[in-house]
């Protein structure tokens, strides 16, 4: 993702097992902007049990690289996370905003058919912009939701959980968008929104490391069955947020995959989830 980014890790900083699978049904995935590379995926399978995996445009980027990839992730046994990029609220701005969400849940659905994802697909809505929403934001984002459900997949949220000034308080986009949820009901059994939240704050994030953090640490005040994936790290770091995390990246900022050279192919956001297929992709 353009501003949350990174995965790869220097080897000998790693702490444990490659997947680190062991602590508790802790499962580490990666996800990037760009694919890797086929024959980078022998090496990651080593230490990464998912991947993301776009199914338009990443933001920022002209194409999506990720494209018509899935059967060869598949057969080297990755599972996914399925992303959707949604929009910035400069291009909400004097649409409709409930229309265009609509129509990108169903060209996410569209798409997700066309790679060969099943029908009940977890399809995570990239929210790149933090904070409490705005209008259009919500608007957007549920219509987009609503579509899909409608549509027979699930629907699931890329998200910020870092609190940020709100009034007199503070709110992060997460929690926000759980108590908009609860307001209309749909936050229950198979409606309920997954979210995968962004929150590379150290504490509650143990920085660029495999040593996986459990889930229930990067809540930040939210319920325990909100989070299914926590993004606990990004490439390159984000000084502002992660300035005290233990200083375990690479000299220049970025978290790189074990086994692999260093190159503008191997650096990727850290992952951490309960399931080795977050979005049930395989």
């Amino acid at each position: 993702m353009q501003r949350l980014a990174i995965v790869g890790v220097v080897l000998l900083l790693l702490g444990c097992a490659p997947v680190c699978s062991a602590q508790q049904h802790s499962y580490a995935g990666f996800d990037r902007n760009d694919y890797p590379g086929d024959a980078a995926l022998a090496a990651l399978r080593k230490s990464f049990r998912y991947t993301s995996y776009w199914l338009n445009n990443p933001p920022g980027e002209l194409r999506n690289s990720w494209e018509g990839k899935r059967a060869l992730l598949q057969r080297n046994g990755f599972g996914f996370l399925v992303l959707f990029n949604g929009r910035t609220d400069k291009e909400l701005k004097g649409t409709d905003a409930a229309q265009l969400g609509g129509a990108d849940g169903k060209a996410a659905l569209a798409a997700a058919a066309r790679e060969g994802f099943g029908t009940n697909v977890v399809i995570f809505l990239d929210q790149e912009e933090g904070g409490r929403l705005l209008p259009e934001q919500a608007t957007y984002l549920f219509a987009w939701a609503d579509a899909v459900r409608a549509g027979g997949a699930r629907a699931g949220v890329y998200c910020s959980g870092i609190d940020v000034p709100d009034g007199d308080g503070t709110i992060n986009t997460a929690r926000d968008i759980v108590e908009r949820e609860k307001k209309r009901g749909r936050w229950k059994g198979a409606e309920r929104l997954r979210l995968w939240i962004a929150n590379d704050q150290c504490p509650p994030s143990p920085g660029c490391t495999l040593a996986l953090p459990q889930l229930s640490t990067g809540l930040n005040g939210l319920d325990a069955d909100a989070m299914v994936v926590w993004q606990y790290a990004q490439s390159p770091r984000r000084g502002q947020f992660s300035g005290g995390c233990p200083a375990n990246q690479a000299q220049d900022g970025k978290c790189y995959a074990p086994g692999l050279a260093h190159s503008m192919d191997t650096f990727v956001d850290l992952n951490t989830a309960d399931s080795a297929d977050p979005s049930e992709g395989r």
